[in-house]
């Protein structure tokens, strides 16, 4: 049959078989994991500036905007224990992701993402019945053991099911999954307050029950991936389960099937994956980006726009509707820009998309500095003039357009192609754990910050855009169209990493030869 014929290219070959409904039905499923991420995200940023939720949990915060003698617009909003309960559920997520690895590779991927999802749900429910901060508290604990399992297992299984021809685009659909989050947090946080008033900000906690409602019971009715079944030992459904997702015979995958069957053998003599990544030193230039990409996309200030977009326009003298309407549409420019990326990413490469989207946001973050600066002076008093208000959402959202075709898809997709399969899954503990830390760390630390540096906040993060940009500059290399198994050679082309790569091929080569010379001189 003609889609059964191995197509063998200069470079790589591709495998028989397209994108068939199950495949971009179990990908999709997946993927809602990023919707998760995205909601809590947008859900937070409202939250934080309502006021029925401020009074019955944070009611000295409450109080302090309400007093007329807090003429200070920059310290409006600085509580560390409003920022406590921003930065808990990524804490949390943190904690989870390093046991994300060990549930992943002894449970598979599905049962993974099922038990996230059952966590979120559950904290999603508390959450909208709490009457305690304790209890609110707990809740969001267990909404970030759902995030951390998530975002860990989710790019993995669109990874191993997806076609290797699509496996890029396939992959941004989970960025993208988190851009609709966002997007339908703050359109949550618009209508609850609007037509729910008071009691509003419930109904937004609970609906967070309805995504991960989506991936628990949606991932009872997807396969695990063929490579987690065939590295639990069941051979004979992982072909079963390659042909069908694949649309075409078990004969027909037979080269693939033996393919995967190699790739878990090789994975199977990592006896520890975990020293391998740190200490073999084989992986150095792959282990700097998966730390620094993670680390670096923190440092955009994404989340102080994405966290606290209603708090921060509320704080530049927007009205309380016009700053969750002002977050509104930061998430549209989210979700639409999001496409940039998708249709790209593997035409102008990685590195194209990084350096423009870079330029862009380190403009825009000089810009609303500047324009924050003129109104609000080192002071922090007085009010933000209409104007300077439509110039401020108007370059955040070129800001945020920038991120969502550069480091937003970028920061998940670097990481997730540089790894073999023997540390892939221990490697994405590491790059989720950086990222949730670093989300973290600034959500604690944004609004404290916002007090102190006042506008020259915006400085201090275009200041890490632009070390961030050079640094993609000078040491990223291209790995647009490049299979997952020939990245390496990559590494050993660029004029900085090439000193710091260790051929194992070579130093067994080198170690046969010399074992052979002995035994001849002998």
């Amino acid at each position: 049959m003609p889609g059964a014929v191995i197509v063998h290219h200069a470079r790589y070959k591709t495998y028989p078989g397209e994108v068939t409904g199950y495949v971009f039905y179990s990908c999709l499923v997946a993927s809602v994991g990023g919707c998760i991420f995205g909601y809590d995200i947008g859900l937070t940023a409202g939250l934080t500036s309502t006021e029925s939720f401020l009074i019955m949990f944070f009611p000295d915060i409450y109080r302090q905007q309400k007093e007329q003698v807090i003429t200070n617009q920059y310290c409006k909003f600085d509580s560390q224990e409003l920022s406590l309960f921003g930065s808990s559920l990524f804490l949390s997520a943190a904690v989870a992701s390093l046991f994300a690895s060990l549930m992943a590779r002894t449970f598979g991927r599905k049962w993974t993402l099922f038990s996230a999802a059952s966590a979120y749900v559950l904290g999603a429910c508390m959450g909208g019945v709490a009457t305690t901060f304790s209890v609110l508290l707990t809740g969001r604990l267990l909404l970030g053991v759902g995030v951390g399992l998530c975002i860990h297992a989710s790019p993995l299984y669109i990874s191993e099911m997806a076609p290797a021809q699509q496996r890029g685009m396939l992959n941004i659909l989970f960025q993208f999954m988190i851009t609709i989050g966002i997007l339908s947090a703050s359109l949550t946080n618009y209508f609850t307050a609007k037509f729910i008033g008071g009691w509003g900000w419930r109904v937004g906690l609970a609906l967070g029950a309805v995504p991960g409602g989506v991936i628990a019971l949606g991932s009872l009715a997807i396969p695990d991936t063929p490579i987690s079944l065939l590295s639990r030992g069941d051979t004979e459904t992982a072909r079963a389960v390659l042909s069908q997702i694949r649309g075409i015979g078990p004969d027909d995958v037979r080269q693939e099937f033996d393919d995967l069957v190699s790739a878990c053998e090789e994975s199977k003599a990592v006896v520890n994956p975990w020293r391998e990544l740190f200490i073999s030193g084989r992986y150095k230039p792959q282990l700097t980006f998966a730390l620094s990409v993670p680390f670096f996309q923190q440092l955009t200030g994404i989340n102080v726009i994405m966290f606290y977009a209603p708090v921060l326009f509320k704080t530049m003298g927007f009205r309380q509707d016009a700053s969750i309407v002002s977050s509104v549409i930061t998430g549209l420019v989210n979700v639409f820009s999001t496409f940039v990326a998708l249709c790209t990413a593997d035409k102008v490469g990685r590195r194209a998309l990084f350096l423009q989207g870079g330029t862009q946001m380190i403009i825009s973050q000089i810009l609303v500095g500047t324009f924050i600066g003129l109104q609000f002076g080192l002071s922090g008093t007085g009010a933000i003039s209409e104007q300077y208000a439509m110039c401020i959402v108007l370059f955040v959202c070129v800001y945020v357009a920038g991120f969502a075709w550069s480091w937003g898809p970028m920061g998940w997709l670097i990481p997730s192609e540089v790894y073999p399969l023997g540390v892939r899954s221990q490697a994405q503990s590491i790059t989720v754990a950086v990222n949730m830390c670093f989300t973290a760390f600034i959500g604690q630390i944004f609004l404290t910050l916002l007090c102190h540096l006042r506008f020259g906040l915006f400085f201090f993060f275009g200041a890490w855009l632009l070390l961030m940009t050079l640094f993609i500059a000078v040491v990223l290399p291209e790995t647009k169209c490049v299979p997952l198994e020939e990245v390496s050679h990559v590494w050993r082309k660029h004029w900085f990493w090439r000193k710091y790569i260790v051929d194992s091929s070579a130093d067994a080569r080198g170690a046969e030869m010399r074992k052979r010379i002995a035994l001849e001189m002998s």
